[in-house]
């Protein structure tokens, strides 16, 4: 007699060979990956099938064969809230938060130095740099000293600034405005005059300025930096028109 068959068990009691069905590669009782297969007939003692450890964190899904695949997720991170201050210009946006001192009130003054030529109306222009390095055009002005008036501080204040000499003709109001410097907040006041030019030169302008200049007056309104020295030479052109 030939040796055994692998696939054959020991002999029963009717003395018969009783053939173990082969399995099928891949197949399962159950598709459930925590199921059980039953022990083969025959006295052998039943064996629970060991599922592989699964770590945390990762998830797993049956193939086609039964067996469980492991399948990582990718943990979400928590987006951090946006600044409610991003995007806004420094000291515009943190001007009711920064300086932490007492309110400081400055006045100062200046003017709208105008001349009439052949085509039209000029009105003088000088820029400087801002904190940030920026050049910005605006009108000559600057803080009044002790013992003068808004006038005499206003003429002064032209002739150091942009070389040039005027003389008042007329009051084109104030305007109002904060800037924080260091640690405290900056309460500014600007009289402004209308000035008729009678002489000087722009290249006897002081230091602060980069340049000096003449401008149409239409091109005038719309080249200063700020709104409210625009308004002004808007209130300015009411008056030479």
């Amino acid at each position: 007699m030939g040796a055994p068959d692998g696939n054959e068990t020991g002999t029963g009691g009717s003395g018969r060979r009783r053939r173990r069905r082969r399995r099928r590669p891949g197949a399962t009782t159950d598709p459930s990956p925590a199921s059980t297969q039953a022990a083969p007939t025959g006295g052998t003692k039943s064996s629970r099938v060991a599922e592989p450890p699964v770590a945390k964190g990762v998830a797993t899904i049956s193939g086609a064969g039964g067996a469980a695949k492991p399948k990582t997720t990718k943990k979400r991170r928590k987006k951090k809230p946006a600044s409610k201050t991003s995007g806004k210009q420094p000291g515009k946006a943190s001007l009711k938060t920064a300086g932490k001192g007492p309110v400081v009130k400055e006045i100062s003054a200046g003017g709208v130095v105008y001349r009439r030529i052949d085509d039209g109306i000029e009105v003088v222009l000088a820029s400087r740099r801002t904190r940030r390095g920026e050049l910005a055009w605006g009108l000559a002005k600057g803080g009044i000293e002790p013992g003068e008036s808004h006038e005499e501080a206003a003429v002064r204040e032209v002739h150091e600034e942009t070389g040039l000499t005027a003389v008042i003709e007329a009051s084109l109001g104030e305007t109002k405005y904060f800037y924080v410097w260091g640690d405290a907040r900056i309460r500014k006041t600007v009289h402004f005059f209308l000035m008729r030019h009678t002489g000087g030169d722009p290249a006897d302008h002081d230091d602060e300025m980069e340049e000096v200049r003449w401008f149409p007056l239409e091109r005038a309104m719309k080249r200063a930096a700020y709104r409210g020295e625009r308004d002004v030479i808007i209130r300015a052109a009411e008056l030479l028109r």
